[in-house]
C-alpha cells in the first residue's frame, strides 16, 4: 500500500527556518511527482512545491520563491522542503502527495499524508 508520512513541522519565529521530511512508503518516489501543498486555517489548500518523477523539473508557488528549496534522496525514498525566511503568513498544515505529474490542484494529486503544522510566530 502506498503511504506518505511528512515530519519536520513546528513552531518558529519570523525570519527562522524549517525543513519538512517526505517518505514514502510501498512505492519508489523516483517513479512519481512528489508535491508540497499547504492549509491554512479557513483557506484552501494551495501548490507550494513539485518535483517531477526525474528530478529535473521543480514548480514553486510566487509567494515561496527564493524562499524555499524542494529536493529528495532516492536512497532514504524521501523529498524534503526546505523553509527559510519564514513568515506567519507560512503558517499552515503542510502535505506531501504523489501523482504521476506535478500539479497546482491538489485535486490532481493521487495519493496524500497527513500533513505536518508548521507555525510562524513571535
Amino acid at each position: 500500500q502506498l503511504q506518505l508520512e511528512e515530519s519536520g513541522g513546528d513552531l518558529v519565529q519570523p525570519g527562522g527556518s524549517l525543513k519538512l521530511s517526505c517518505v514514502g512508503f510501498g512505492f519508489s518516489i523516483d517513479l512519481h511527482a512528489i508535491g508540497w501543498f499547504r492549509q491554512a486555517p479557513g483557506a484552501e489548500r494551495e501548490g507550494v512545491s513539485c518535483m517531477s518523477s526525474s528530478g529535473v523539473g521543480t514548480i514553486y508557488a510566487d509567494s515561496v520563491k527564493g524562499r524555499f528549496t524542494i529536493s529528495r534522496d532516492s536512497v532514504k525514498n524521501a523529498v524534503y522542503l526546505q523553509m527559510n525566511s519564514l513568515k506567519p503568513e507560512d503558517t499552515a498544515v503542510y502535505y506531501c502527495a504523489a501523482a504521476w505529474g506535478c500539479a497546482s490542484d491538489a485535486d490532481e494529486m493521487h495519493y496524500w499524508g497527513k500533513g505536518t503544522l508548521v507555525t510562524v510566530s513571535s
